[in-house]
């Protein structure tokens, strides 16, 4: 008999135990290990059948279990100890408090998922993994951040495998009150409920709030009774549905979010987010609701632009165009002709997100680009991932070489509390004092030899394979109710050999199947008698993605064949709790895309957190961090002449390293069983790679680099009534009405001898029509730089001209105006020049932000 409706009776916990439902609720828990070890004192096994949910588990325990541990005066000591280090936590100053007032008092932080733990299945992949971390950081550093999402009552999926290695998807249906959420109330008691205007009806949400540390997290939640039934099911899954399902997804993210944090602001009494952040270009629309409230408070749109623009950060973490979610104009349209924004035309709407340049679609809008043009901060998520992006969006900037696209980068990190395993912790601890393992001396080999470093990640691999067993085990009973596992499961993996660990997302371009380009050379590689080699596969396809089905099931398939089936394993259902068994568990971290396509690729940072190894295509993070002794790199085969054959020889060079690097060094042991060679390495990336690669360094830096400065231009703009927002409206349209005019009309040079030599002085001359602007209003530029073959220029430089000053104001847009400057040839070899104009004020961040550059022919 199957029940048409679950739910979550929550226990009645004697008095004295009342502080276990105090830390229960704030998901703090998920990342700090002695709260951990409280709720598992409860009831180990149980703890452990509940996947570390500590609402699950006081749900699921016995009176009698509670009332014996309420008669444990030490456990009940213990217990109010955690609560009183939680209240400190949530209430001590913190890194972000000892910042000057330029910081930020309040920033929203907008994200379609949220992976915070495997109790609030709320991600997909590495986007809402990222934005848990994100979230998790900003908490520990004490920086004022609430997040907003969408509540997705059945999740992602959950995925099973049959047994002939073909994807299935299920979508379980979460019950909120049996998770660490609280709805937000007025002050009547009743819910909060935000509405959006459609053009057939009214879109309704509740607010649910998430205590994550310090952080707020509010996430919409469609499913209630108030909406027709079409409507309840806006928030049913993640990333499911068509394109309007989609839409309707992201309006009420973005413009249904910005209504909810104020709504959270006037209940709670926080000030007002001046930074707005958007995760990737779902949540754009955000930036319309805050248009439309400004043009409410007296601004026209183009005013409100500037003040939106100016607090707020856009994160691209797609490296292709396919990646970037596009909707139908018509369809747009629809929607903004309506209600949904007072005082917003839907042509301004269109117009944001139009792909008006080379080789962009008329017919579609462009949620991305919308993210650039309502963002006046951009960042690409790595150092390679930022150029990448730059050319992508380069034809969003006609005239101006890619480098020069405002979009930065700040490389991710993960959150080193969530993804480093206990043991390790342990021993940081015990060994070198700090609970703090990406601040541990990790190169002090006295007080952590060798091998107390290969027994931890001895102890680590033990852990992956029993793990690895259970669930492998506990998928064929589900499908085979009542029957036996079979006798080979009790020996799948080897704790003591060398384990490979590959989980992500399964779309095309990760290539999960390089690894079978010749399957012969696998089969030699993993059964090798004297270095054997195992590998633990885990990772989702879409569901509308046949073509990373069919890529899960030929693995699965292989690494079913009776020879090879304990040396490789694909876990089903990859997700919180199972990666953070999978990545301590590995010693080599296996990432293979087609470069660049990967952004950053975060799974690789967890694993070396732990002391693996990474061996990856020079691609995301990895590019930037990888010195030759952290690990492996993958040559990449980029000028193959196709797919195939770049395929061909990527893979052949990973079954070289794997067969006469890796595998050799893993094996080579000393007296004492360790392999030093190898351990060196796993002391030198903890040593090096920890720091840099936490979330704590990757907030810091969007602290710093991107959230402040985004303060500043905001209350520049938004000062003495707006006063700077119309004033940089005006000229922006001023600008661009003269634009046409403003030419480069002469160049000439002198200086230099018949053989320029290094020290030489270059002086040049320009004459530039200014279409009727002001020298105030741009800057020319004498642009310098390499020459090699071509006029291109490489090492370019910029050096700005000076108006002749005593030339009386030309007001004749006919008459050009003078300008001079002088440059040092400071190198050898081909050397090239040019001049261009382009607009100058100080409220741009770059010459490039208009898009507007007029060049010497």
């Amino acid at each position: 008999m199957k029940a048409i409706r679950r739910f979550t009776v929550r226990a009645v916990l004697p008095e004295n135990l009342s502080a276990l439902e105090e830390i229960a609720g704030n998901l703090r828990w998920s990342w700090h290990e002695p709260t951990r070890q409280l709720f598992a004192r409860i009831a180990p096994e149980l703890w452990q059948q509940v996947g570390h949910d500590p609402i699950a588990l006081l749900g699921a325990v016995e009176p009698a279990r509670l009332a014996e541990l309420a008669a444990d005066q030490g456990y009940v000591d213990w217990a109010s100890h955690i609560r009183e280090d939680l209240r400190a936590y949530l209430s001590e100053p913190r890194w972000y408090q000892s910042l000057d007032d330029s910081a930020p008092h309040s920033i929203a932080y907008f994200s379609p998922e949220f992976g915070i733990a495997a109790a609030l299945p709320q991600y997909s992949g590495g986007l809402g993994i990222l934005a848990g971390d994100h979230l998790k950081a900003a908490s520990d550093l004490g920086v004022p951040l609430v997040g907003v999402g969408l509540f997705y009552r059945s999740g992602y999926f959950a995925q099973a495998i049959t047994p002939d290695g073909w994807q299935l998807e299920s979508y379980p249906v979460l019950d909120p009150d049996g998770l660490p959420l609280s709805v937000l109330r007025n002050p009547d008691g009743t819910p909060v409920q935000i509405t959006l205007a459609l053009p057939d009806g009214v879109l309704h949400a509740r607010v649910w709030q998430v205590a994550v540390g310090r952080v707020t997290l509010l996430l919409l939640d469609t499913d209630i009774p108030d909406n027709e039934e079409r409507l309840r099911s806006v928030t049913d899954r993640l990333y499911g549905g068509g394109g309007e399902h989609r839409l309707l997804q992201e309006l009420l993210l973005g413009i249904g979010g910005v209504r909810a944090v104020k709504a959270w602001n006037d209940l709670t009494g926080t000030p007002a987010a001046e930074v707005f952040h958007t995760n990737e270009g779902h949540a754009g629309f955000l930036g319309l609701e805050r248009i439309s409230d400004l043009i409410g408070e007296g601004l026209t749109f183009d005013e409100a632009l500037q003040v939106v623009r100016a607090g707020t950060v856009f994160t691209t973490h797609t490296p292709v165009p396919a990646g970037i979610d596009r909707f139908d104009t018509p369809l747009v349209q629809r929607y903004f002709s309506t209600d949904l924004l007072p005082g917003v035309d839907p042509q301004q709407v269109l117009s944001l997100g139009a792909e008006d340049y080379p080789g962009g679609s008329p017919d579609v809008f462009n949620m991305a680009v919308m993210g650039l043009r309502l963002g006046q901060h951009a960042n690409g998520v790595s150092r390679l991932h930022g150029e990448v992006s730059r050319q992508m969006f380069n034809g969003l900037y006609p005239g101006f070489d890619a480098q020069e696209v405002p979009i930065d980068s700040v490389t991710n990190g993960v959150h080193a509390p969530t993804w480093t395993d206990p043991m390790l912790l342990a021993l940081a601890e015990e060994r070198l004092g700090t609970d703090d393992t990406t601040a541990a001396d990790w190169a002090n080999g006295q007080a952590v030899t060798d091998l107390d470093l290969w027994s931890v990640r001895t102890r680590m691999r033990e852990q992956l394979v029993e793990d690895a067993r259970r669930r492998l085990q506990a998928a064929w009973e589900s499908q085979n109710p009542g029957g036996i596992a079979p006798a080979w499961m009790d020996e799948l993996l080897d704790p003591s050999v060398l384990t490979i660990g590959f989980a992500r997302r399964v779309p095309t371009y990760k290539r999960l199947t390089l690894m079978l380009h010749s399957p012969e050379r696998l089969r030699s590689i993993l059964l090798n008698a004297d270095r054997p080699v195992q590998i633990v596969i885990a990772g989702k396809s879409h569901p509308a993605d046949d073509e990373g089905k069919r890529l899960i099931q030929k693995l699965v398939q292989f690494a079913s064949e009776p020879d090879i089936r304990t040396r490789m394993v694909f876990l089903p259902d990859y997700d919180i709790g199972m990666a953070q068994l999978l990545y301590p568990g590995t010693d080599i971290w296996l990432n293979n895309p087609l470069r660049p396509l990967e952004a950053c690729g975060t799974s690789g940072m967890k694993a070396a957190l732990n002391g693996a190894l990474n061996l990856s295509i020079l691609d995301g993070w990895w590019n930037e961090f990888y010195d030759g002794e952290n690990g492996w790199a993958i040559p990449s085969a980029d000028a193959a002449g196709d797919g195939a054959e770049r395929d061909a020889l990527e893979a052949e060079a990973l079954y070289d390293l794997i067969e006469h690097q890796i595998a050799p060094r893993f094996y080579d042991r000393n007296s004492d069983g360790v392999p030093e060679r190898w351990v060196g390495q796993i002391r030198h990336t903890l040593s090096t790679l920890s720091p840099e690669l936490s979330a704590g360094r990757m907030v810091r830096e969007y602290v710093t680099r991107l959230y402040v400065p985004a303060t500043t231009f905001e209350r520049r703009l938004t000062a003495d009534g707006f006063a700077a927002a119309r004033s940089l409206a005006a000229w922006k349209s001023r600008v661009r009405a003269a634009w046409p005019g403003v030419t480069v009309a002469h160049v000439d040079a002198g200086g230099v001898d018949a053989v320029p030599q290094v020290g030489d002085e270059l002086h040049v001359r320009a004459l530039v029509h200014l279409g009727g602007l002001s020298p105030d209003d741009v800057e020319v530029q004498l642009v310098y730089g390499r020459s090699h073959e071509g006029d291109d220029l490489t090492d370019v430089r910029h050096e700005a001209l000076a108006v002749d000053e005593a030339e009386p104001g030309v007001d004749d847009p006919t008459v050009a105006r003078e300008y001079r400057g002088t440059v040092e040839l400071d190198h050898a070899g081909g050397f090239g020049y040019t001049v261009r104009v382009v607009p100058r004020n100080p409220l741009l961040i770059s010459d490039a932000e208009l898009g507007l550059v007029a060049v010497a022919s």
